[in-house]
């Protein structure tokens, strides 16, 4: 009978909670104080792996509980194979025995188990031969009835508050990202949200640019090996075969994989899903872990849920990008217009400022345009223009911009760029533009410029604009199809060799 009372107790302790590590924590202290064993151990089963993995343990060597456990393994994974209790009275007789303290001389194994299904393994040990009657096996077996609906209780407790925290996550994603309509806020966003709401280590977004995937924007707490913008090949690592495959793809346990490409130091799962929108891949959502094991299919649906509306934010926001840089583009000539270069030349100018690497204006106007209409046509003209502009866009660098100022001038801004090669610069177009030969046009076309430089000529766009105008006006009063600074600087520049 007092055995039997031990029993009741010990049943409602473990079924009195549905918290997951608080009966775990009931279960071994039931272990220690009624069964009075010292050495004991829960493991788990991980479904996808089908492993068992210890979940909590006393009385265990240091580093054994981390180490998961094949089905049909040692007598803890034999019995969780056989479904039914295992015990060894002398393990130094059986073979099947894998050694967790130094001190075991018996183990019983007992399967924890739900509707014939095996969800984990109670395991007890013995620093006594034979330590186990057959009284007290029956007793635990019994007790491990109770142990296992209270863990199922808590599983499926733990993964209904899971799931609702989950659908608390997507809608704050989708309230939070469908308002931002800046593409570089909105990755960022992106990143932090799924990061807090998920609780993973780290969060990447890699877009798709032509062949490769670019990181566009991360956030978490893990070291990153290559830097924002990096380029990665579309067709390599686990985001190349999730864009492959247009699946989500887990990668548990990166460390045993002989073709993880690492990105972050300390990954130590991942997990990578496609983001598509409207049926359009438009790249990958990556997320990292710093703990081995650490994604389960379970969440798959969720997140996957999340990167959806993440994709259709994306897109929106590439369109309303797409939207506004036709508003700075000339319907003509297809480069950019003046109102882009009002914008960037305070961007120039503050980078100029703050790295001390300089910048150059360049203003420039064909000569004698309007003559060459009053000849040829507007249509002619309208060629002209576009041809001109060009040139000018093909022998620039990609950091430069040129843009059309208005009528037959352009504005030209040099990056990280002195006096000296922005003259250089302009005198190279000059040549270029004398000997092209534009279809229709029987003589030359020839351009005139002026040239400024940051921080020889001020560091405000007024001062930088009228000084660029001055040396144009003066190219255009010295005959036109040159390039001139400012007359006074001109000297200067010779004079000191700049």
């Amino acid at each position: 009978m007092q055995k039997i009372a031990i029993l009741y107790d010990a049943s409602q302790a473990v079924l009195s909670t549905f918290d997951l590590d608080e009966v775990l924590r009931q279960i071994l202290i039931i272990a220690r104080e009624y069964f009075h064993l010292q050495n004991v151990a829960i493991l788990l089963l991980d479904q996808e792996t089908n492993q068992l993995r210890t979940r909590s343990q006393i009385g265990w060597d240091d580093g054994f509980d981390l180490i998961p456990l094949a089905i049909g393994t040692g007598v803890i994974g034999t019995a969780a194979r056989e479904k039914r209790p295992l015990y060894v009275p002398d393990v130094s007789k059986d073979s099947r025995y894998i050694a967790c303290g130094k001190k075991t001389r018996s183990e019983l194994a007992i399967p924890l188990m739900v509707r014939d299904e095996v969800v984990g393994v109670l395991d007890c040990q013995s620093e006594n031969l034979d330590h186990f009657d057959s009284e007290t096996i029956d007793l635990l077996t019994l007790f491990s009835t109770q142990a296992s609906m209270a863990l199922q209780n808590a599983r499926l407790y733990t993964l209904e508050r899971r799931r609702a925290a989950q659908l608390e996550a997507i809608n704050a994603i989708a309230q939070q990202t469908t308002t931002i309509l800046d593409i570089k806020e909105l990755l960022a966003r992106v990143c932090l949200l799924i990061q807090e709401k998920f609780q993973v280590s780290h969060v990447s977004v890699l877009l798709k640019d032509e062949e490769d995937l670019v990181l566009r924007a991360h956030h978490g707490d893990l070291t990153l090996r290559i830097p924002e913008g990096g380029r990665l090949s579309a067709g390599t690592g686990l985001w190349g075969r999730a864009l492959q495959t247009g699946k989500t793809l887990i990668e548990n346990d990166v460390a045993s994989n002989p073709d993880y490409i690492g990105f972050y130091l300390e990954t130590g799962s991942r997990m990578c899903i496609p983001l598509v929108s409207f049926g359009q891949t438009l790249g990958v959502l990556m997320l990292d872990s710093a703990r081995a094991g650490a994604f389960n299919a379970n969440d798959t649906q969720s997140l996957e849920s999340g990167a959806d509306i993440c994709a259709t934010a994306i897109q929106n926001a590439n369109y309303v990008e797409r939207v506004q840089q036709l508003a700075y583009l000339d319907g003509l000539t297809g480069i950019f217009n003046r109102r882009f270069f009002e914008l960037r030349i305070a961007e120039e100018i503050e980078r100029a400022r703050r790295f001390g690497a300089g910048m150059a204006v360049i203003m420039v106007d064909i000569d004698q345009f309007k003559r060459l209409n009053d000849e040829y046509g507007h249509l002619l003209g309208d060629e002209v223009l576009r041809q001109v502009s060009s040139v000018f866009h093909q022998q620039l660098r990609k950091i430069d911009v040129v843009c059309r100022y208005g009528g037959e001038e352009f504005a030209i801004l040099l990056s990280q760029t002195n006096a000296q090669h922005a003259l250089a610069v302009a005198e190279k177009l000059r040549r270029l533009i004398e000997t092209w030969q534009f279809p229709g046009v029987p003589r030359s076309v020839t351009i005139s410029a002026g040239v400024a430089s940051c921080p020889d000529h001020g560091c405000t766009r007024d001062e930088l604009v009228k000084s660029a105008d001055a040396g144009l006006y003066a190219a255009k009063q010295a005959g036109r199809n040159r390039v001139c600074l400012i007359p006074e600087l001109q000297k200067s520049i010779a004079r000191s060799g700049k």
